[in-house]
């Protein structure tokens, strides 16, 4: 038997993902440009019509302002994602709302002085102004972490290694938005989970003019097949004499969104009213400040390599951040019920469709802002099934883990320190924030109740993250585990040279500011 070299076991390391079309600063024609955009402006409507959802009828709000507020957060989201493409990383990522936001808001709803108005829509008018309050102040944190270059310098403490575990829980921590909700309706969620998988990658070499439609389309191309499904099985009243639950997740018509949404609406700057602020409320929205800043940062390190980019160097990283921080800024402004951070779905379809350009995430942008002051068309897309949502979620979530998994081939993991450092980080970061999740399923509040309601906020938003709670362990055993000599098998030979951004050519390619803003800026 001829003795096996090698290299014929073992793959090299590579900086950037190849066998993508259009890279981070490359654009495909116009047509296909405007149609993977559109892709994304649906994919991004999930988050942007379930926060809302949720959280709008526990303030006391109406169906009306429950479509304005889902109208305000995709136009916020549209503005939010031109500045950081332009301005601020300039990955192709979308910035839209965030789940992290949403355990000190429930905690402004349950405050004792907003809960007693009697009046709903004076509940919902009072409680959404102390949001905004909370919001705006909170935003500063991250301007300030930003824009004085702060996480950038924090970020020299980050490695391969311990970003690895932080990218994956990125992915991996949102499972409960996957099959868990393709379960509350499998003859809808199933169907468009086979058909994604089926068109995306067992059909993705079916051409039509030398475009690979199945691969670049097969979003659009999967819901709207399962859309008009499950609108025949609404029609043919196949859920005529199910239970309520089983016709919110599976019925096409119980959003109720068309018919109370305005056929013209423009958000605009404290259209709610002037934000009340409250010390208390604020200090308890940094600690969602704070997970958000997380999350992102790891959603970038995820977008640039699925945008084929070299890793964001410490400055543009800092100016993202910075940009983000405006982003929730808007977001207390305008109104949106939540705060911002990256969209981890759209980050997802970088890598399935294998295009990374950052015109279409622009002209997604440009949907999103179209959309939301057309009210009925806008709630015409955005009255889609979660469940459709939920079954996409579950791939490109888990791309997203395995991107970040993807770090560890520039480290050496036939070193236990390196397994034990992996293993542990991704088991707590998944079995923390679970505990807390049953806790306060459980007992209707978070294990930290003390009689500071601020603490309690950072204590219960910080631990049921899994990034954050993977960041904390996984950053903490880096720098203080057997540190000395572990320079190479934690692989900061190959991070290093990406730490500034003069030390890799390709940076001023893909993170230069536009209009040769950078004699102005220029970046460190």
């Amino acid at each position: 038997m001829a003795e096996v070299k090698p290299e014929e076991i073992s793959h090299p390391p590579m900086e950037q993902l190849q066998g993508f079309e259009y890279c981070i600063d490359s654009n495909p024609p116009w047509g296909e440009a405007i149609i993977l955009g559109f892709q994304h402006y649906i994919l991004a409507l999930g988050t942007a019509v379930m926060i809302p959802a949720v959280l709008v009828p526990m303030m006391g709000g109406s169906d009306g302002d429950r479509v304005r507020v889902v109208q305000t957060l995709l136009f916020v989201t549209g503005i939010n994602t031109l500045l950081q493409s332009l301005f601020g990383t300039r990955l192709p990522t979308v910035i839209g709302g965030s789940y992290a936001f949403v355990v000190p808001i429930m905690a402004i709803i349950q405050d004792s002085s907003l809960a007693a108005i009697p009046d709903d829509h004076e509940r919902f008018l009072q409680t959404m102004r102390a949001i905004q309050g909370a919001l705006i102040v909170s935003s500063s944190i991250q301007i300030i972490l930003g824009y004085s270059q702060l996480w950038g310098i924090f970020s020299r403490f980050f490695s391969p290694l311990g970003m690895a575990p932080v990218v994956a829980l990125l992915g991996f921590g949102l499972f409960e938005r996957g099959f868990p909700v393709v379960g509350r309706c499998v003859e809808v969620g199933l169907p468009m989970l086979i058909l994604f998988v089926v068109l995306s990658q067992y059909l993705k070499n079916v051409q039509i003019r030398d475009i690979p439609i199945l691969e670049r389309f097969s979003l659009f191309i999967c819901i709207a097949l399962v859309w008009a499904y499950a609108q025949i099985l609404t029609a043919g009243g196949a859920y005529k004499h199910s239970p309520e639950v089983t016709q919110i997740n599976c019925r096409t018509d119980r959003a109720n969104l068309i018919s109370s949404a305005p056929w013209i609406k423009i958000p605009f700057p404290l259209q709610w009213g002037a934000p009340t602020f409250s010390a208390g409320q604020s200090f308890g929205m940094v600690s969602a400040v704070l997970v958000s800043l997380v999350e992102s940062t790891a959603s970038y390190k995820a977008a640039a390599r699925l945008a084929s980019a070299t890793p964001p160097p410490a400055h543009i990283l800092s100016r993202g951040i910075g940009w983000q921080g405006i982003g929730i800024l808007l977001d207390g402004l305008f109104g949106t019920g939540t705060g911002s951070t990256v969209s981890v779905e759209n980050v997802g379809l970088l890598g399935s469709t294998r295009i990374g350009s950052r015109r279409v995430i622009q002209i997604s942008a440009g949907f999103m802002i179209f959309f939301s002051m057309l009210g009925k068309f806008g709630a015409l897309f955005a009255s889609i099934p979660f469940t459709i949502f939920a079954a996409v979620y579950c791939v490109l979530f888990g791309l997203v883990a395995a991107v970040g998994l993807s770090f560890l081939q520039f480290t050496n993991m036939n070193s236990m320190r390196n397994l034990f450092i992996v293993g542990v980080s991704i088991f707590l970061g998944l079995s923390v924030p679970e505990y807390f999740f049953r806790y306060s399923m459980a007992a209707q509040r978070g294990p930290a109740h003390t009689k500071a309601g601020w603490f309690n906020d950072y204590i219960n938003t910080i631990f049921s993250s899994p990034p954050t709670v993977g960041l904390i362990v996984a950053v903490f055993l880096d720098n203080t585990l057997e540190v000395k000599n572990a320079g190479k098998d934690r692989g900061m030979p190959w991070w290093c040279t990406f730490r500034s951004f003069k030390g890799d050519a390709r940076s001023e390619e893909f993170y230069s500011l536009p209009f040769n803003l950078n004699r102005f800026f220029p970046p460190s």
